[in-house]
């Protein structure tokens, strides 16, 4: 074989297309288109952007190791401020002629000449030698099924697409729906609504902290003075962050009852009032969900004009809500903080392999992929941020570099004329998810609890892993585990 150009389509400009457009690029290719469906970059940041967003995870942590933020303005950043910091790193690194925004793929489709073709919802068709999927999690908004819903006259909005011209002020609000999110949204709107109703199917344990605090001062000064001294802090933060956390959610520990022992208190402390109290407490151990971290709900919840409403919503009226127990409320606007199709990743994107196979046929039983990277049936596409790629305890962008510079070492092979088309077996992808669902065993994660974690097939659909293996699983390709033609 002689050494080409491998023509790369990478779908996705959020943290995972951003990065792996970054290292592509920094190991010397140069044919990388990226497609976004978005107006801008920034992925899950730029399709929210609803009233008290927030990062759940501390602004020095939750950036680009190589890229690193000095001047955040708080310590727990802001949806916006997240947005515009993917959009500078963008416009920084260079990045900008590779994306083509407003484009978003329906269809790419294996064929025998061992290619790719890709084509867009405005007729647009492509041709690459290898498709990165890096489309997120969380990123298709999940409208529940509730009679009534549509006959409902007031703004019906979900967060994940938030009408940024709604005025909520002095309105009657039904909020659907907990978990971040509805904690976030609730805590945002209360205190300028005339009333806000939050129904919730199961409480959520809720671990207090000063969200709202700013970055400290002299922090940013320091840091954009020394860059290497930021980079050395953000490893270690990073690194020591992903230790403890990975001993708190794979292992019964010390630790992980110390957390939860706080999240107890944080309730029993917070909430003076015994019945809501009781009503907030939820029958699952803390952290068995994505833990939700506030410094504001439970006062919201608590005002005057806040009430938790824990009954089933039997319809939605034209102006209003009746729950199971027959009681009736009045609603202006309803909020859908309802979360999303957690497991589509790539799709509804139609994705055809070899022989044809669908992914909606591949994934029957729920998305599965070998070390969040590939999938059984499609050669040449890689994902990034994929099955299994939530963790808990690493950093998602440590996890999208990893990832994009493993899939960089079968580019360069493709380019030493090594290989024309590389597929992972099916024996492998099989042995990866049985060790997965063996080191699930003893995480929180399976304590119990009905998380939007869980697949269609019941598989906890999460990195069991420390970070160390996770490097070691991704350092260097093993092609024994890979069909190459």
């Amino acid at each position: 074989m002689t050494e080409r150009e491998p023509r790369v389509i990478i779908i996705g400009a959020g943290v995972a297309g951003i990065t792996t457009a970054h290292v592509l690029r920094e190991r010397g290719f140069t044919d990388i288109t990226v497609l976004e469906k978005g107006s801008d970059v920034g992925g899950v940041w730029y399709w929210n952007h609803y009233p008290g967003l927030r990062c759940d995870v501390p602004s020095q942590i939750y950036q680009f190791g190589f890229a690193p933020k000095a001047d955040w303005r708080h310590a727990w950043a802001s949806g916006p401020a997240i947005q515009r910091y993917h959009r500078e790193v963008v416009e920084r690194l260079g990045l900008t002629e590779l994306i083509r925004l407003d484009t978003e793929v329906v269809e790419a489709r294996w064929d025998e000449r061992s290619r790719w073709t890709v084509t867009t919802a405005a007729g647009g068709v492509l041709g690459a030698d290898f498709v990165i999927c890096a489309t997120g999690v969380l990123h298709h908004p999940f409208i529940p099924d509730i009679p009534g819903l549509a006959d409902f006259t007031g703004p019906v909005v979900h967060t994940a697409r938030w009408d940024d011209g709604l005025d909520t002020d002095g309105r009657r609000i039904a909020v659907i729906g907990t978990g971040s999110t509805g904690v976030q949204v609730v805590s945002a709107l209360q205190p300028h609504a005339a009333s806000v109703d939050h129904y919730v199917r199961s409480a959520q344990w809720i671990l207090w902290a000063p969200m709202s605090l700013r970055q400290l001062p002299g922090v940013a000064t320091v840091l954009a003075r020394f860059p290497n001294l930021h980079r050395r802090l953000h490893r270690v933060m990073a690194f020591g962050g992903s230790a403890v956390l990975t001993d708190v959610t794979t292992r019964p520990s010390w630790r992980r009852r110390a957390v939860q022992a706080y999240a107890r208190a944080c309730l029993r402390i917070q909430v003076r009032d015994k019945d809501l109290r009781a009503k907030l407490q939820p029958d699952y151990q803390p952290l068995c969900k994505r833990q939700v971290i506030s410094g504001s709900y439970y006062r919201a919840i608590g005002a005057d004009n806040a009430a938790l409403i824990t009954d089933g919503i039997a319809e939605v009226t034209a102006d209003g809500i009746r729950t199971a127990d027959g009681a009736y409320r009045d609603a202006d606007v309803i909020v859908l903080a309802t979360g999303f199709h957690a497991h589509n990743y790539m799709r509804p994107l139609r994705l055809h392999g070899r022989d044809g196979i669908s992914i909606d046929d591949a994934w029957a039983k729920g998305p599965r992929a070998y070390r969040m990277t590939a999938i059984p049936g499609f050669p040449n596409l890689f994902t990034v941020l994929g099955p299994n790629s939530p963790t808990g305890s690493i950093s998602l962008q440590y996890t999208a570099e990893l990832t994009a510079t493993y899939i960089a070492q079968w580019l360069a092979k493709f380019r030493a004329g090594e290989l024309s088309s590389v597929e992972v077996t099916d024996q492998a992808t099989t042995r990866f998810n049985d060790d997965v669902a063996t080191a699930m065993g003893p995480t929180v994660w399976n304590t119990g609890c009905n998380s939007w974690y869980l697949t269609e097939g019941g598989a906890v659909d999460l990195w069991p892993f420390d970070r160390a293996t996770m490097k070691a699983m991704l350092s260097s390709p093993d092609p024994a585990d890979f069909h190459l033609g």
